[in-house]
């Protein structure tokens, strides 16, 4: 097949394994922090119903660094700052860990707003029945409020595909940066960016489409 007539086809036939290779790489830790962020927001949000003050107000500047300050400085940190402290990890690894803490301060702040829409008549006659508050928090509270912070959630996950760009600032060499490096070679940076775009809007597409079936699956209500 002649490719000439469009040289960024000839570079993508070309890059193929490379380019493969970075949206595996992209999807795996879009997969990674998106459930592993979700398991950590369940467990801050809980630890934000704490009846101890010390607990409560630790969780809530928790949330308020992660979410108040940009993701990459945090990246920045660990990358930068960990070897100093004789502390080697890997690009994934710091990205893995980076994106968990936010994602999880961010899905925190999504059930706690969940939370104050649920029926709290409900969670006392639970506590009146003798539930303890774990098994009214695992059993009822969990349950509805992510049930209620699907639209959220999956915002989230559309928001993890589209941050996992600005790793390769690490050294983690997922699509964007596969990409970068064609557009830098080829010198096709605007074909090479549109490229990159529509990739990325597909895998936000198959997000919004599952999230879609997931909220019909669970009913969520439409205000």
């Amino acid at each position: 097949m002649d490719l000439s007539a469009l040289p960024i086809l000839s570079e993508l036939y070309n890059n193929w394994p490379l380019i493969i290779g970075g949206l595996v790489k992209t999807i795996i830790l879009s997969s990674v922090v998106t459930v592993n962020g979700l398991l950590g927001g369940v467990f801050v949000f809980w630890l934000t119903l704490s009846r101890n003050r010390i607990v409560q107000g630790l969780t809530q500047g928790y949330i308020a660094l992660l979410i108040g300050t940009p993701l990459i400085v945090f990246l920045f940190l660990l990358y930068y700052g960990l070897p100093g402290l004789g502390v080697t990890l890997s690009p994934f690894t710091i990205a893995a860990i980076g994106f968990f803490f936010n994602v999880s301060a961010y899905n925190a702040r999504y059930l706690s707003s969940a939370f104050k829409g649920l029926n709290q008549t409900e969670l006392q006659a639970a506590r009146a029945q003798g539930f303890s508050e774990f098994q009214v928090f695992h059993l009822i509270t969990a349950p509805q409020a992510i049930r209620m912070s699907v639209p959220s959630l999956t915002n989230q996950a559309i928001l993890n595909i589209k941050d996992s760009s600005i790793v390769f600032l690490i050294q983690y060499t997922e699509f964007f940066a596969q990409m970068q490096e064609i557009a830098m070679s080829s010198f096709l940076f605007f074909e090479a960016y549109v490229f990159t775009a529509l990739v990325y809007l597909l895998l936000v597409s198959i997000i919004v489409i599952a999230a879609r079936w997931i909220e019909a699956a669970v009913n969520i209500p439409r205000t």
